[in-house]
C-alpha cells in the first residue's frame, strides 16, 4: 500500500511494536521488504529493497501497517518529514528483519588543501566501484552539515575517510576509532574545512548519534599551505589504492560479525 492509498484511512494511532519474521520490530529496525504476490507496480519495484520502520500504525479496522523509507532512496529526509513517494506502507506478513547493517563510507576534506584531500580522492574511486546494498557510498568534501545529518540517520557504522596528522611518514595509514567526551571543547565547524570531531560533536546536539564511528586516516605531506594547493603530494597519492582496500576489509568485517550475532 502507498502513502496515497493510506491516506484514504481516516483514523490510525501508532504501535510500539509488533512481531514480524519470527521478530519483535519496532520504529528504527531495518527491514527487507517481501510484497505480497499480485501487488500493484510499487510492490514489484520494492521487492527486495531493504528499508528502516519510520512508524508501526493500526488502522480504523485493527489492522497494523508498517510505513517505511527505503535505504536506497536519495529523498529518505523527504521520508522522515512524512512525504508522499518516498514512504511507503507494508502490513508485518510483508517484511523480513533484515540481517545486514547499514554502513556508511564518507569521504571528508578540501581538496584545495594539497593532501587535505585524500578523503575526497578516495571517495571517488570508490564511487565507481559496485558494493553491497546495504553500504552507502559518498564524497561529503566540506559539507560538515550534511554529514551531520548523516551521521543521525541510524547507521550501525559509519567509515570517515580523512587526512590525519599523527606524527609518522607520509602516506601512512591509520585505523583509529575515536571517542567524543561531552566535557571535551572541539573546534567549531569551518565553511573551508572538515573535522570529524567537530562534525560528531554537531550531530551530537542535534540528535542521537548511535553509529559505531572508524576513521580511515592517511598521514599528510603537505596540507597546501597559506596559498593553498591543488592535488594529493605522491606519498599519499600511492596510498589511495591501500586505503580503499583498507575500507573494503572493514565492510566485510563489519558484515561478517552482524551476520554472526
Amino acid at each position: 500500500m502507498n502513502e496515497w492509498e493510506f491516506q484514504l484511512l481516516e483514523e490510525k494511532t501508532e504501535v510500539e511494536s509488533v512481531r514480524a519474521g519470527g521478530a519483535e520490530l519496532k520504529k528504527g529496525d531495518r527491514v527487507r521488504l517481501n510484497p505480497r504476490q499480485g501487488g500493484d507496480v510499487f510492490d514489484l519495484a520494492l521487492a527486495g529493497k531493504l528499508a528502516s520502520i519510520e512508524s508501526i500504525e493500526q488502522d480504523y479496522e485493527g489492522k497494523i501497517h508498517l510505513a517505511v523509507i527505503l535505504d536506497d532512496d536519495p529523498g529518505r529526509d523527504l521520508g522522515v518529514l512524512r512525504q508522499p513517494g518516498h514512504r511507503f506502507f507494508f502490513t508485518p506478513e510483508e517484511v523480513q528483519p533484515a540481517t545486514t547493517p547499514r554502513i556508511l563510507v564518507a569521504g571528508i576534506g578540501n581538496i584545495f588543501h594539497g593532501d587535505d584531500g585524500f578523503g575526497v580522492e578516495v571517495l571517488q574511486r570508490m564511487s565507481a566501484q559496485e558494493f553491497p546494498e546495504n553500504v552507502r557510498v559518498e564524497d561529503f568534501g566540506i559539507r560538515g552539515y550534511d554529514l551531520a545529518y548523516a551521521l543521525l540517520d541510524g547507521y550501525d557504522t559509519v567509515i570517515l575517510v580523512d587526512a590525519s596528522v599523527r606524527g609518522d611518514a607520509p602516506g601512512t595509514l591509520y585505523v583509529i576509532e575515536p571517542e567524543l567526551n561531552s566535557d571535551e571543547e572541539t573546534p567549531a565547524l569551518d565553511a573551508h574545512a572538515m573535522n570529524p570531531l567537530a562534525v560528531l560533536s554537531l550531530a551530537k546536539t542535534m540528535g542521537t548519534v548511535s553509529s559505531r564511528i572508524l576513521l580511515v586516516a592517511c598521514e599528510p605531506e603537505t596540507l597546501g599551505g597559506e596559498d593553498g594547493h591543488l592535488g594529493l603530494s605522491d606519498s599519499v597519492a600511492a596510498a589511495v589504492d591501500g586505503a580503499i582496500q583498507l575500507v573494503r576489509k572493514l565492510i566485510d568485517k563489519e558484515n561478517a560479525d552482524k551476520w554472526n550475532t
